[in-house]
């Protein structure tokens, strides 16, 4: 698995770095077949003062690639929202592709009791 982790407008700090690679543990552990993962964490230069902090990443899995992102005040917050998404997303992900492989075997496990 290739982690990328970038800021903008930011310094990404060992404690944001370990934080972040802490928190995809948890992806890794309910889908194993991450290729590439890109973290984007960076500060917003805009008017609005409620959700400054923001952290998006891109992950590329077998089969299709998943993107969330998060604003938050905090960009600890923000990370754990952003972690959130993406565990639902890929646990989604999984369903899919495990839905789809049953099925399939069904139709063959019938296909050869018929012959």
């Amino acid at each position: 698995m290739n982690l990328t982790i970038s800021g903008h407008h930011l310094e990404v700090t060992p404690a944001l770095r370990d934080y972040v690679t802490t928190k995809l543990d948890r992806i890794t552990r309910h889908f194993d077949q991450v290729v590439d993962v890109r973290v984007l964490l960076s500060i917003d230069n805009t008017s609005d003062k409620d959700r400054k902090q923001r952290a998006e990443c891109n992950i590329r899995v077998k089969g299709s690639d998943i993107h969330a992102e998060s604003n938050q005040q905090d960009m600890y917050a923000a990370i754990d929202d952003l972690m959130d998404k993406l565990d639902r997303q890929i646990i989604r992900h999984k369903d899919k592709l495990t839905t789809h492989n049953s099925e399939a075997q069904r139709r063959m496990m019938q296909e050869m009791q018929q012959q």
